[in-house]
């Protein structure tokens, strides 16, 4: 329905390490168009907005040379940027917007995005001409005054926060301060979840899995926290951020962002063989990026994390150009949680099962991803040899609940042989 206004829009700034990328527009009518600047999209040597936009990948600048355009959802890649499940919920209360108005959230969000870049709201004044006039009659108004606090931004369906840590304390990010250390707050429907994280990310550091720095950090040490219901539980499970170094930012994108996929395509759009691909072919180590991308792979299994999905694997691009594979994050032991559970989330070797996975699948999967078997099954046996040897005594002194670590145990009794911890 046409309400007089459809042809009225805000636009965003759209900026990378100081480098102009482009402008988003928001139509009052829900419709997005990202326009790149054309100096961005003729520098052979811009910094990377997403690897479909770097000058090596297939197709980059065909991809480049028409306007993004959407409806109500932001286009993947900055889709992926915004938080979901019960979080974009309290976002979007706040605001008074509706969960799916993804630009206002990202109007609201933009100063404290996963990664590097910062999408800045625009008064009508300073729009460029040409970018009203490629949109017909369009008519740039202004933004709506937002007065609410608390601005962060992270994608995951778990209540998790930005904040900044000093004297021991964290504090929610501002306008003028990033965020250092992602915060994730108990569960209300599972039971120790920090516990459960810190345990598991812990198990995986001792096989060689490259992680961030990561604590436990007691409840009445947070500070101006939103009104969120929270369990009778004593810690949150915190997290540095790879993608901040002290008060700069390095950028970074999730596979969903790089497969063009959005959050709800997460589970069973791809598999580890593409992931794989895109690692030994574009990464700039991609032989050391996939070697430990088999290690996760395995620790995925081992620790019955069935929740590697798209938006746990992310690029990181340190020299503001060049991907490389990310720490490793959000590894858990899901099945704790998921009567039954018996698969990881993406086929790996045709197949999901944790109980019936062989070396032979992870053999299919470097051959089947052009990576060399002789190189990966090395990376295999060190992490097997290590988790056998280290994990059983480990996880004695590790604070996860008892009746999970009785349930994980279970878990490697029930692996086949070339896996199985005894």
């Amino acid at each position: 329905m046409n309400t007089g206004r459809d042809n009225e829009l805000n636009v965003l700034k759209l900026t990378l390490h100081d480098r102009l990328i482009g402008y988003l527009s928001g139509f009052v009518n829900g419709r997005n168009v990202l326009m790149f600047a054309d100096e961005f999209r003729e520098d052979a040597i811009r910094p990377t907005f997403s690897l479909i936009t770097h000058p090596r990948f297939p197709r980059s600048d065909k991809v480049m040379a028409e306007p993004w355009i959407r409806n109500q959802r932001l286009h993947p890649t900055l889709s992926n940027l915004l938080p979901e499940g019960s979080l974009r919920e309290l976002i979007a209360q706040g605001l008074k917007v509706h969960v799916d108005s993804e630009f206002h959230l990202l109007s609201y969000l933009g100063r404290d995005l996963p990664g590097a870049l910062i999408a800045e709201p625009m008064a009508p004044e300073d729009v460029p001409a040409f970018v009203l006039h490629s949109l017909g009659s369009a008519k740039a108004i202004q933004f709506e005054k937002i007065t609410r606090e608390n601005k962060f931004s992270l994608a995951g369906v778990q209540m998790k926060f930005s904040m900044k840590a000093k004297d021991g304390r964290y504090n929610l990010s501002t306008e003028n301060e990033l965020g250092d250390w992602i915060i994730k707050t108990p569960s209300t429907k599972h039971k120790d979840v920090p516990l459960n994280e810190f345990t598991v990310m812990s198990l995986a550091a001792l096989v060689g899995i490259n992680i961030p720095e990561i604590k436990l950090v007691e409840l009445d040490r947070l500070d101006n926290l939103p009104q969120i219901n929270l369990p009778d539980e004593k810690f949150a499970f915190a997290i540095k951020r790879f993608d901040r170094e002290e008060n700069s930012r390095i950028h970074m994108e999730d596979f969903a962002q790089v497969l063009v996929k959005y959050p709800h395509e997460k589970y069973n759009s791809a598999n580890y063989e593409q992931i794989g691909r895109i690692l030994y072919d574009f990464s700039g180590d991609g032989l050391s990026d996939v070697q430990q991308f088999a290690r996760r792979l395995l620790v995925n299994i081992l620790l019955a994390n069935g929740d590697a999905h798209l938006k746990n694997w992310s690029l990181l691009y340190a020299d503001h150009v060049t991907p490389r594979l990310s720490p490793g994050y959000d590894i858990v032991t899901t099945n704790v949680y998921i009567d039954g559970e018996r698969q990881y989330a993406l086929n790996l070797g045709k197949t999901k099962d944790w109980f019936t996975v062989t070396l032979q699948h992870f053999q299919y999967w470097a051959e089947h991803s052009g990576i060399p078997w002789r190189a990966i099954k090395p990376h295999l046996d060190d992490v097997m040899d290590k988790a056998r040897s280290l994990w059983p005594e480990a996880l004695k002194q590790l604070p996860m609940n008892e009746q999970h670590k009785k349930h994980l145990q279970r878990h490697w009794g029930m692996l086949q042989n070339d896996f199985r911890l005894r």
